[in-house]
């Protein structure tokens, strides 16, 4: 197992030696400690020098967080990966009371209400090698930035239908973004500034909520393609293929596309399985409210018993992305959903009871750095037990650190191979799954 200070060791031209060993004395106590992640649970977990003050003021120093997470991703997550996504999402962390910094009323998918709460924004690049999510920015989204919308035009007066009369055109990939689309977009020019030299980051992965011309502009505009879901009744068009009319501007838009009878000559795969029959179909359509062909993918499953049928719409701006790589891409989307699990099961995400600005953003970016070192240490334990979880790592610690409180009673210290040797059986006693060597 690496030594936690060894790991952290690339931090060490970032976070003063301080900060660094207090750093590592809550990773040591989180790793250890069952039950909820408090400072108090912290401090009585930590070895000496690790104090309820001592946990207090390293709660309320300013870290550069953004860049922590990236030295321990590229460090020792990313050594010998090949493509890699950049994926965004949500978490909301529910809250009680009425002064905790950020609180307010969020839509939490979990409890299908908005509930009382703070809302992360969290962005993580995704192993297409390796399948799994590494946490690299998680910022506090504001109500006002959410709910405030983009300035309404001028009301319309009732009169005749059509276009009104001295009307022009208007470029769709000039848009207005909205507060919330402009705080997503500086923290992807943060995240690629970070990273631009060391990985060739092409896509930005985000759910059916970037399902529109204004998403889809502003990822533009950081350089990336968008990878993302529109509605199931998005109007599509086929492009128009017919003779031109000998007048005025071509014709852009063909047929509507109907998702009950899509073309043959779009189909790309099709699939059986349980009793659900898959189809893919892949093709350039346009929307009306954006400025270039789509390429879209459409997934229709049929009940082959009672023709109940359901379908999604898929999405990208790069028209050349071929549509297995794209039901690829969005579906390694939900791996940050685990990065979520994890920090609120395992790492206090829900847990914290900080109040203040630093120490709710400390204790935020704290439970997404314990992400990416759990599984750091996990992957070194993999070739011993290929099945080893989070719940083994912190029986493994809680172990070690149950022997070192008990050799600390003894009259004498015995010898170091019998140490290691109790150390070893203690810590596989509360792992669900057992290495080779213990069975």
């Amino acid at each position: 197992m690496p030594d936690i200070m060894l790991l952290l060791s690339c931090l060490s031209h970032l976070v003063e030696s301080t900060s660094r060993r207090r750093l590592g004395r809550i990773v040591e106590a989180l790793l250890s400690m069952p039950g909820r992640v408090t400072m108090l649970g912290l401090s009585r977990w930590t070895e000496r020098g690790g104090s309820y003050r001592t946990v207090q003021r390293f709660f309320n120093t300013t870290l550069a967080w953004g860049q922590i997470h990236w030295l321990i991703v590229r460090h020792h997550l990313l050594a010998t990966e090949g493509a890699v996504l950049l994926a965004g999402d949500e978490v909301v962390v529910t809250k009680s009371g009425k002064k905790t910094q950020g609180l307010d009323r969020f839509f939490s998918s979990l409890y299908g209400k908005a509930v009382p709460g703070l809302c992360f924004l969290s962005l993580s690049l995704i192993s297409v090698k390796r399948r799994c999510a590494y946490p690299l920015r998680i910022e506090p989204v504001r109500k006002a930035a959410v709910t405030e919308a983009s300035p309404a035009g001028k009301p319309r007066a009732k009169g005749k239908r059509g276009r009104p009369k001295g009307s022009r055109n208007r470029n769709r990939r000039e848009v207005t973004l909205s507060p919330y689309l402009h705080f997503v977009q500086g923290l992807l020019r943060q995240v690629l500034t970070l990273v631009g030299r060391e990985l060739n980051v092409i896509y930005f992965v985000f759910d059916g909520a970037f399902g529109h011309n204004e998403a889809l502009q502003m990822v533009r505009q950081t350089g990336l393609h968008l990878i993302s879901k529109l509605r199931h009744d998005a109007a599509l068009y086929f492009p128009y293929e017919g003779p031109y009319a000998g007048r005025g501007s071509r014709r852009k838009y063909g047929a509507k596309l109907n998702y009950r009878h899509l073309p043959e000559r779009y189909l790309k795969e099709t699939s059986l399985d349980k009793g659900i029959l898959t189809t893919i179909y892949q093709m350039p359509v346009w929307h009306k409210l954006f400025p270039d062909p789509l390429n879209v993918v459409v997934l229709v499953k049929t009940h082959c018993q009672t023709g109940a049928q359901a379908h999604v719409v898929l999405f990208s701006s790069d028209p050349h992305l071929p549509h297995a790589q794209m039901i690829d891409y969005y579906g390694l989307r939900f791996q940050i959903e685990f990065t979520f699990r994890d920090a609120k099961q395992y790492w206090g995400l829900e847990d914290f009871m900080v109040v203040n600005a630093t120490p709710v953003y400390n204790s935020a970016n704290l439970a997404m750095l314990m992400v990416n070192l759990s599984q750091v240490l996990i992957r070194s334990c993999r070739d011993a037990c290929p099945e080893f979880g989070v719940q083994d790592l912190k029986a493994h610690f809680r172990g070690r650190k149950y022997v070192r409180e008990a050799l600390k009673w003894l009259p004498q210290m015995p010898e170091s191979i019998i140490i290691d040797q109790v150390m070893e059986h203690v810590a596989q006693l509360g792992r669900v799954h057992q290495s080779d060597k213990a069975a």
